[in-house]
């Protein structure tokens, strides 16, 4: 897998946050759609940061594997 990283995420519009982020104010995720590359993801709290890409089939993977997560 080629690693893909975004150094200044910030450069980028059209964040949402995650779904599966609460609403409390914590570690929240956000994620780009319809970026070239794959699915970019940052922390919500860092704007500036990194983004992470992954490929839309690892993605997917991701996103199946917690949704079959039990709520505690």
């Amino acid at each position: 897998m080629t690693e893909c990283i975004i150094p200044n995420a910030a450069i980028l519009n059209g964040w949402r946050k995650s779904s599966y982020s609460g609403n409390d104010g914590g570690s929240c995720l956000e994620v780009l759609d319809g970026h070239p590359a794959g699915v970019p993801v940052r922390d919500s709290k860092d704007p500036h940061g990194p983004a992470l890409v992954f490929s839309s089939p690892a993605w997917r993977a991701f996103i199946a594997s917690v949704k079959a997560m039990p709520t505690v």
